[in-house]
């Protein structure tokens, strides 16, 4: 009995067209709240910084202590685009609009 080399078109998929398995371990992951976030760039990254803001409604100067602080590359940042819009939709789907505008909220919120 021999065996038969299997041909190229019965050998599995190149590894190009398989789909990568990613596996998320969060023992280490640091959890903050964010009420403020920067968005800036340089010609070749995006750096987002996450603040709280204990008073967001004060007028005036104020100083925020920058919490995290994430620098990615472009690619990263439109996939993170994509994924956040994504989630954005499928929220208000659900739950409706999100106002950002605050005035707007307060008067939605009073008519309840």
């Amino acid at each position: 009995m021999t065996q038969e080399t299997p041909k190229p078109e019965q050998q599995q998929q190149p590894a190009a067209t398989q789909q990568a398995e990613i596996i998320l371990v969060e023992t280490h992951a640091h959890a903050a709240y964010s009420n403020f976030a920067r968005v800036t760039s340089t010609a070749e990254e995006v750096i987002i910084d996450f603040c709280l803001n204990p008073n967001p409604f004060a007028t005036g100067r104020q100083e925020i202590q920058v919490s995290q602080r994430l620098i990615m590359n472009f690619y990263t940042a439109k996939r993170l685009f994509s994924a956040l819009g994504m989630t954005l939709q499928r929220h208000e789907q659900t739950f409706g609009p999100i106002e950002l505008d605050i005035r707007r909220r307060a008067q939605a919120g009073g008519q309840k």
